[in-house]
């Protein structure tokens, strides 16, 4: 086969079979670890040293040269402060899907074309197939693991250039395989959460870089429930961490008064004013280049772990596109992204930014049967 694959390494059990499966096939396989955050713990020493490590201990199993590249001043500056300016502006972005934009799928992959790879791969859960002659973004196989959810910004020039070994797999199949080659990694519990927080309080990391706005809570009569430490530090639907006491149901964020400093909660989890069934996106990435025709009926994930939901896109003006569901979806945040879905195809998506009227602002009941 002769042909050179690049495959991104994080330290973890995903990219270290995803190299591995390579190597098996033939492919020429170069490891690259990218190092994006810098930062010491509390005895001086970097996370990513460990990890690091942990890529050097397989591609010595596997055979493999490997490498580290630095891109930490481009994580900075295309990911993290555009990740610090969305929240000062009231919204909850998703810096994973920033990061494989920006970082994996553009300066990593014109990285990996530049020392003459044919491919870049990476340990993601997702399959890169062949639809009616075009390369497509699809599933996972594993339906809790199916990350193309933040990948859908990738287009059809880019996966050309991308291969995704273990998309074809189960989790528990690449542990096992993991283990039968006695990998490193085989043992590494997985990565959660953003990478440059960790294990961090939340708050407490982005209060670092966003200043304390004290305010109050609110209900939506505008009674004064409580104080609050900054509306960047809240989301739509958050239960945990408002510190509101008194009787009866547990209070949610439902909205934010950006302007006034006001996070507004209410009682209950179903409370319509968490509920609508319509949403504004920007940002409109597709795989395939250009939007199906409109209008056009499909599949759609306003969250990552969120079940498909039946959406029809009905105009796309000024690059947004309006998006209405026949059933409500709760807690629908600007920020997020919005992927559209045809079965297990990803057809791309974008980022929300504006949601219609709540159902308690229209006075309708959320139906039981959500």
């Amino acid at each position: 086969m002769n042909k050179t694959v690049v495959i991104g390494m994080s330290g973890g059990v995903d990219s270290s079979v995803s190299a591995m499966l390579l190597k098996q096939q033939g492919y020429r396989v170069i490891g690259m670890f990218m190092k994006n955050w810098e930062e010491k713990d509390e005895n001086g020493v970097c996370r990513s040293s460990f990890d690091y490590d942990d890529v050097r201990k397989v591609c010595d199993q596997i055979d493999i040269p490997y490498y580290s590249v630095n891109f930490v001043k481009d994580y900075w500056d295309q990911v993290f402060t555009q990740f610090v300016e969305d929240f000062k502006k009231g919204l909850t972005p998703n810096p994973d899907v920033l990061c494989n934009r920006e970082i994996k799928f553009k300066v990593f992959l014109e990285k990996a074309m530049e020392i003459g790879a044919d491919y870049l791969a990476t340990g993601h859960y997702c399959q890169n197939l062949e639809v009616e002659g075009s390369p497509s973004l699809v599933k996972g196989l594993d339906g809790n693991k199916d990350q193309t959810y933040f990948l859908y910004t990738l287009n059809q020039n880019i996966l050309k250039k991308v291969l995704f070994p273990i998309g074809h797999l189960e989790k528990s199949e690449v542990r096992e395989l993991a283990r039968k080659h006695s990998l490193a990694t085989s043992e590494k519990k997985d990565s959660t959460g953003i990478c440059f927080i960790g294990k961090r309080d939340f708050r407490e990391f982005l209060s670092q870089y966003i200043p304390a706005q004290p305010g109050n809570f609110e209900t939506l009569q505008g009674k004064i429930v409580g104080k609050h430490f900054g509306t960047a530090f809240y989301t739509l639907g958050q239960r945990k961490g408002l510190g509101i006491g008194g009787a009866g149901e547990a209070w949610f964020v439902v909205k934010k008064d950006i302007e006034r400093n006001v996070v507004i909660v209410e009682q209950g989890a179903d409370h319509a004013a968490l509920y609508c069934d319509e949403l504004i996106a920007s940002d409109l990435s597709w795989v395939a280049n250009t939007p199906p025709a409109l209008p056009f009926t499909c599949q759609a994930k306003v969250r990552y772990r969120q079940t498909d939901q039946e959406c029809q896109v009905e105009a796309i003006n000024q690059g947004c596109a309006k998006v209405t569901f026949p059933s409500a979806q709760r807690a629908v945040t600007p920020g997020q992204s919005i992927v559209f879905y045809d079965g297990p195809i990803c057809l791309g998506g974008g980022i929300i930014r504006q949601v219609g009227q709540s159902y308690f602002e229209m006075n309708r009941q959320v139906p039981s049967e959500k």
